[in-house]
């Protein structure tokens, strides 16, 4: 049975949540990951609940508010913006809470991360996936490690881990070789794409380098039983038939390397 595949509220930005719901269920998704971010209604637990029930479609994970722009967003201690996402995971029925791991300079915060997300799993029965980073770099030749205790979640202890494919390109790192080293521990998919630029494209899947569908056909062949969500940059679009359009074909790329027989 090919995994669920769901769309990311983050992927319809500059447009709500509401109408990441909307998109959706129009499109055909099986799924929605909440991006806990500075549209007030992602950051309401009521009203993701209310969206999920009125489209009919299960809200598969959370994505806790830890990139550098949602830094305020329910508060700035770490570890209760962590609990909170949980709670908004078992309150709207998702098991999976996206995490990106600290920045180098939230010294206390990194310094027991990897325990403290065991520690929280087993606190909530929530899976806490850390997705994979990238290092920063201001050109293609050298990079800053930003990250504690490391971008790459396969050379930490994890046991739920999340690959984001454009963070892969940006970090010039093999998704398949990842996967490989992660084996079991491999919860969730970022479906996007990327150019191997220093930016984090979210190109929509197929138009980037990362040779999504060959990522994609892996996780067919070694029976992958977690969650794939497109998380991609609409921003760029004019209308909403040409995000629409981009959504659709992020989907159907989906469907198609997720169906291939197993060998």
């Amino acid at each position: 049975m090919a995994p669920r595949i769901g769309l990311s509220t983050a992927s319809v930005y500059p447009e709500s949540s509401a109408h990441a719901f909307a998109y959706a269920a129009d499109l055909g998704y099986d799924t929605v990951e909440v991006m806990v971010g500075i549209d007030a209604l992602s950051q309401q637990t009521s009203a993701v609940k209310q969206l999920a029930e009125h489209h009919g479609l299960p809200v598969s994970a959370v994505h806790a508010p830890c990139l550098l722009f949602t830094q305020r967003v329910w508060g700035t201690e770490p570890w209760g913006k962590l609990q909170r996402s949980a709670e908004m995971a078992q309150e709207v029925g998702a098991e999976v809470v996206v995490v990106h791991p600290p920045f180098r300079w939230q010294r206390e915060y990194a310094r027991d991360f990897v325990n403290g997300i065991a520690a929280l799993e087993n606190s909530t029965g929530i899976a806490f996936a850390v997705e994979n980073m990238y290092p920063w770099r201001a050109s293609s030749r050298r990079g800053m490690e930003m990250y504690a205790p490391g971008w790459d979640p396969s050379a930490e202890p994890y046991a739920n881990t999340t690959i984001d494919l454009s963070h892969a390109a940006i970090a010039a790192s093999d998704p398949i070789e990842m996967a490989e080293r992660l084996g079991e521990r491999l919860r969730h998919i970022h479906l996007t794409d990327g150019s191997g630029s220093a930016k984090d494209e979210h190109l929509v899947p197929g138009r980037g380098v990362m040779d999504a569908g060959a990522f994609l056909r892996r996780l067919t062949r070694v029976g992958f039983s977690g969650e794939v969500v497109v998380e991609i940059n609409t921003r760029r679009c004019g209308t909403h038939e040409e995000r629409e359009a981009d959504l659709r074909e992020s989907l159907e790329f989906a469907r198609e390397h997720l169906a291939v027989p197993a060998t």
